[in-house]
């Protein structure tokens, strides 16, 4: 973590409390309501995350608050410091140019194992995806239907290591993801569309090196975007 505030964010909704009648079944409900606050957003990058605010919110106690974070922590999510709390992640330009650069390598690979198991279905599931994603002007809603169509196309890959790999890097990059989205320009979006189709285009001709390789440039596109915009690394002020 990098520079991090100590900023109480809200996760929106009070939600209904957290059954503690077994806390492995409760810290995973705390951890999937958190996780969903901090990839929409509601959780800045360097917020500080209170396990008695999250227990008090969720009506648990904090031994499953505290398992939560755990997990989270090995999502990505956020970053556990010895002694003084957790916040959420955030990546200086150095550090997420690193995940992008490495993101660009992993990701045509992970694709690769997947592609002997993306069916007509899934196909044809991932040209709705493309169509959805050009109609919406909503930017929460195109980096749902994003993170949809790419995690999609990997979902069919049988892996040990990589398949986790690539969802801590998603998770670890969202939140530049979306301050960048919220940049495009209608040129710029369009050709983000275009690749997404090319892509699809690509897997249903059964071309495994062309899928590959459009996957990288749509990868290292928005990798040079982020950094000709350091801007979008100032999320906690």
């Amino acid at each position: 973590m990098s520079g991090a505030h100590p900023i109480v964010a809200p996760i929106g909704a009070e939600p209904a409390p957290v059954s503690q009648t077994r806390d492995g079944n409760s810290s995973s409900r705390i951890a999937e309501l958190i996780r969903d606050a901090i990839l929409r957003g509601e959780y800045r990058p360097g917020a500080r995350i209170r396990q008695e605010d999250v227990a008090q919110r969720f009506g648990a106690s904090r031994v499953p608050v505290r398992e939560a974070l755990r997990t989270l922590e090995a999502d990505g999510l956020v970053t556990l410091v010895a002694n003084a709390g957790a916040w959420v992640s955030q990546l200086s330009p150095a550090e997420c140019d690193e995940v992008y650069q490495t993101r660009e390598r992993v990701e045509p690979l992970l694709l690769r194992y997947a592609m002997p198991g993306i069916d007509a279905a899934t196909l044809d599931r991932l040209d709705e995806l493309v169509q959805e994603m050009r109609q919406t002007d909503d930017v929460e809603e195109f980096l749902r239907l994003d993170r949809q169509f790419h995690l999609g196309s990997y979902a069919s890959a049988r892996t040990t290591v990589l398949g986790d790999l690539v969802h801590r890097l998603w998770n670890t990059t969202q939140h530049y993801r979306r301050a960048f989205t919220l940049l495009l320009d209608e040129h710029s979006a369009r050709v983000v569309h275009d690749e997404h189709h090319m892509l699809v285009t690509a897997l249903r001709d059964g071309d495994g090196t062309g899928a590959e390789s459009v996957l990288a440039g749509h990868i290292r596109r928005t990798r040079l975007g982020l950094s000709r915009h350091p801007e979008v690394f100032d999320l906690t002020d």
